[in-house]
């Protein structure tokens, strides 16, 4: 077999090979290179010992238990390529973590206790080529486009509840289906998943979010029964209808959330997300009005309460929680084409301007979510307010820091120490510039001083 391997991994293999040890490309990077993909990372297994390789590469590392050391490429990025010693788990007792490990004796054991056939294959140099090992029949597999544990599919996921999610990640990934065994396993051990630490679960999950397939791999996590135990906010949704007269939506809250995602022209899997659980909170403000219609009063204030739950749940980090917040917590914006050019650079500051194309990407998607045939992706009043924020943007947007004065001209001007009252003022002064940016200059605002202390 052929392959094009860059010339730091032939370099790291040779060495290895050349010190008497066997050694075999193995994992995810022997899969892509099988689907004609370019590998994001390369995986070595080998007999040496953790110790023994060491002694090969000095510059690497080895703090775990499993037997893998971490070797810097020589690059320029200084990549990390992982050798794993050959090895064996044994019990498994948490549904996690095996209860041993052992150095295995050959490259089949090894493979033997890998999750799925496409991820059980390994190369080996011999005579000048690459030559497969493939016990578990991953190739064929990949060319069936299916997802198959190794072995015993319900061994597999007792071993690691987390391959339950991974399975539909590589289906999602690359528009694989999941075979039968597998699946029927997979809904029967669905109930394994709470085992697993929550951050390992949100890896996973964005990572689904990342791939082509998003929308059907929320539509397999579902229909597996492990979206419950991932988003049960997301679930509450379901049957839950939205239809009223005037009303743009023809599905319930669920159907209505899933689809905006899948529509959302954002590849990020961040605002995916928060498009995902953008409407979490109609479930738990769902009344009437005063006609029996079915309304949601504030649904966007309570929805991105339950986002900050989730995300605190989930481990996001604050950063990626706050996001996920602003934009649940605002995606109701108007898009008035009577709004000032105070209101939307209000708008602007309330979002963030990191967040304001996300939040554009998320409005289209719970326009075309609504699933009403004549919506287009951008209304007339969008594509105006877009053009408004473009230009009110400019250079950067219009800041309390872009003010003629400051608070040492307050203080100056009237006298007094530092304290609350300096903030009222500029608070009270940027509020007034903001509606009328003729009025930002030093007289103006120092007059205004004067006028706001009486």
């Amino acid at each position: 077999m052929k392959f094009t391997i860059p010339e730091p991994v032939i370099a790291l293999y040779t060495t290895l090979a050349d010190a008497g040890y066997e050694v075999y490309l193995v994992g995810g990077c022997v899969r892509d290179l099988l689907l004609n993909q370019q590998p994001k990372d390369w995986d070595f297994t080998t007999n040496a010992t953790p110790e023994e390789i060491l002694k090969v590469f000095p510059d690497g590392f080895y703090d775990n238990a499993f037997g893998t050391v971490g070797v810097p490429q020589q690059t320029e990025e200084k990549e990390i390529v992982e050798i794993t010693t050959f090895r064996t788990e044994r019990e498994y007792s948490d549904n996690r973590h095996p209860s041993s490990v052992a150095w295995g004796k050959t490259i089949e054991e090894d493979l033997e206790r890998r999750d799925f056939t496409i991820n059980s294959m390994a190369l080996h140099k011999k005579d000048g080529d690459w030559e497969l090992i493939d016990p578990h029949h991953g190739q064929e597999d990949l060319e069936k486009q299916l997802v198959r544990a190794v072995g015993n599919p319900s061994e597999r996921f007792k071993e690691d509840a987390l391959r339950l999610m991974r399975a539909v990640r590589f289906a999602t990934r690359f528009g694989f289906q999941i075979e039968k065994d597998t699946w029927d396993a997979i809904k029967t051990d669905a109930a394994l998943l709470p085992m697993i630490a929550s951050e390992r679960v949100r890896d996973e999950l964005m990572k689904i979010l990342a791939t082509d397939y998003p929308y059907e791999g929320i539509m397999m996590l579902k229909n597996a029964g492990l979206l419950v135990h991932i988003l049960p906010e997301l679930l509450e949704g379901e049957r839950l209808s939205q239809a009223r007269p005037g009303r743009h939506h023809i599905y319930d809250v669920f159907e209505h959330n899933v689809l905006s995602m899948k529509l959302c022209p954002s590849t990020d899997p961040l605002v995916r997300f928060a498009t995902l659980i953008h409407d979490v909170g109609k479930s738990r403000v769902v009344g009437s009005d005063q006609n029996g219609l079915v309304i949601f009063y504030n649904h966007e204030v309570m929805g991105a309460r339950m986002a900050y739950e989730i995300c605190q749940r989930l481990h996001f980090s604050k950063v990626e929680r706050d996001k996920v917040v602003k934009l649940v917590r605002w995606h109701m914006f108007s898009v008035d084409e009577h709004q000032t050019d105070a209101a939307i650079r209000r708008f602007i500051r309330r979002v963030g301007v990191d967040n304001v194309q996300d939040i554009l990407d998320l409005r289209i998607g719970d326009r075309l979510g609504s699933g009403i045939p004549e919506h287009k992706a951008e209304s007339w009043r969008l594509k105006e307010y877009k053009e408004r924020i473009a230009k009110e943007l400019g250079p950067k947007p219009f800041s309390i820091t872009d003010m003629a004065i400051d608070g040492n001209d307050i203080m100056k001007e009237l006298n007094i120490k530092p304290g609350p009252e300096i903030g009222r003022i500029l608070k009270t002064l940027f509020e007034e510039v903001d509606e009328d940016l003729s009025k930002n200059t030093r007289e103006f605002l120092l007059e205004r001083v004067k006028e706001l202390q009486k």
